[in-house]
């Protein structure tokens, strides 16, 4: 027993020693490199001098603009996703035919097919002077603007990640049991109560992966911003653009890098946290 208990152990090492020793290469290790810069200072040339310091971390507010601006825009974005997705993801899930399903979630996907670049630039001519604004000066509404505001950035946000918002609570409405909404009927309830203490309680772990995974990529979105935002829209990934591009100033970049992933960290806890409690989930279900 002992021995085969061994070779057990043995061969589970040796089936995920690939998986470890990539995470290990490819994430754990540029992390600590990420750390080690975060405590360094500016060489006089740019770029990564040695020294043990936590002043980059006291000049945090020096980005306060950018910091401000993420952590605004990325939760309303990832919510104005969800407001737009759970109705999407409800008629997939619980109205649409077998038949219409398929074909409309290809169309909820087919846009992942083009770059994410090609489609911002379609909405900068929507959004710029020769598109919605042009055509609301015929009406007599002039002097619009829309492109370089945050509305445009969010509205970038809502149509760039939206499908990352319905596909996970599609799945968890997909596998909600339809005979718990006809017990609740049968009962006397409410569609509105079956609808808030059924329906939307059992798909809180896809709606908590939704919105964690929008607002996790969000915290560190740069192309929205640029292109919509027109250099007056900031977020976090803007700022280690500048700070290890342009300026080369790579200890202040990493603390931003680190003060982000730690941000990340505490969305997940508290989407997990949330899961948990109201849906009585173990952990938010990933697809």
């Amino acid at each position: 027993m002992p021995g085969s208990r061994l070779r057990r152990k043995l061969l589970t090492t040796l089936l995920l020693a690939p998986a470890g020793a990539w995470l290990i290469v490819f994430l754990v290790l540029p992390f600590v490199a990420i750390i080690i810069f975060s405590v360094g200072e500016r060489a006089p040339e740019g770029g990564y001098q040695a020294a043990l310091t936590l002043t980059q971390y006291a000049n945090l507010p020096a980005r306060a603009a950018a910091f401000w601006n993420t952590l605004i825009l990325a939760p309303v974005g990832a919510f104005a996703c969800l407001l737009v997705a759970y109705p999407v993801a409800y008629y997939l899930a619980l109205k649409a035919s077998q038949r219409w399903r398929l074909i409309l979630l290809a169309l909820i996907v087919i846009p992942f097919w083009t770059s994410l670049l090609m489609r911002t630039y379609a909405w900068m001519y929507i959004l710029g002077g020769r598109g919605i604004p042009a055509l609301l000066a015929y009406v007599g509404i002039e002097d619009l603007r829309l492109i370089n505001t945050p509305g445009a950035v969010l509205l970038g946000i809502v149509y760039g990640y939206l499908p990352l918002m319905i596909l996970p609570i599609y799945v968890s409405l997909e596998r909600l049991d339809r005979r718990l909404l006809e017990a609740s009927a049968d009962l006397g309830a409410r569609p509105v109560s079956t609808f808030f203490g059924i329906t939307f309680r059992l798909s809180l772990p896809g709606v908590t992966t939704g919105f964690s995974l929008v607002m996790i990529l969000l915290l560190g979105e740069y192309l929205i911003p640029t292109m919509l935002g027109g250099g007056k829209v900031f977020f976090l990934g803007n700022a280690l653009v500048d700070l290890f591009l342009q300026s080369r100033n790579w200890p202040f970049g990493s603390a931003i890098a680190v003060t982000l992933v730690l941000v990340s960290v505490v969305v997940l806890i508290i989407a997990n946290r949330v899961s948990s409690r109201f849906s009585g989930a173990r952990q938010v279900d990933l697809i």
